[in-house]
């Protein structure tokens, strides 16, 4: 290299590394708490547990923002160690770049999870409204206002006494 680098330059481009690297690593975390909460819902959008299902919404949903608030933080950390990259140590490299592969393989699992959870719940939307039109169809009350709507004969002469 041309230039000699300072200790306090080592020591924060070192620094960088490190805590890009448990940024990365808390996220792949994350998304492993995501994949669990989607096979979890998977399973209670088979048993029709519309109650669970409506909790693990609500947790995916908290995880999401938490991954998301995450996120924001890695962009600008991923372009400082991209600009320090070349000068760290090859094996930090290379613990950065595993970290980096199984966060994005984590992140193709949870990708093909919620296709199967959309593809389970699409269907199941599907059975519930089959159920609803078959409710509607055989209502034996349907097209009467009340069930007393029915005309009931009496007698046409009125006594009245004095």
């Amino acid at each position: 290299m041309g230039k000699e680098l300072t200790q306090s330059e080592i020591d924060e481009r070192v620094a960088i590394l490190k805590r890009f690297r448990s940024l990365l690593e808390e996220q792949r975390n994350k998304f492993r708490d995501y994949l669990l909460v989607l096979e979890q819902q998977e399973g209670k959008i088979a048993s029709e547990d519309g109650e669970a299902m409506t909790v693990h919404a609500d947790l995916e949903s908290q995880i999401l923002k938490n991954i998301a608030g995450l996120q924001k933080v890695i962009v600008p950390m991923q372009s400082m160690y991209n600009s320090v990259s070349k000068d760290v140590a090859p094996e930090d490299n290379a613990a950065v770049l595993r970290v980096q592969k199984d966060l994005a393989s984590i992140q193709q699992q949870v990708l093909a999870q919620n296709e199967r959870n959309q593809a389970l719940l699409r269907e199941h939307i599907v059975q519930v409204r089959t159920q609803l039109n078959n409710l509607l169809i055989n209502n034996p009350y349907r097209g009467k206002r009340s069930i007393y709507a029915e005309k009931i004969t009496t007698g046409n002469m009125v006594a009245i006494e004095a």
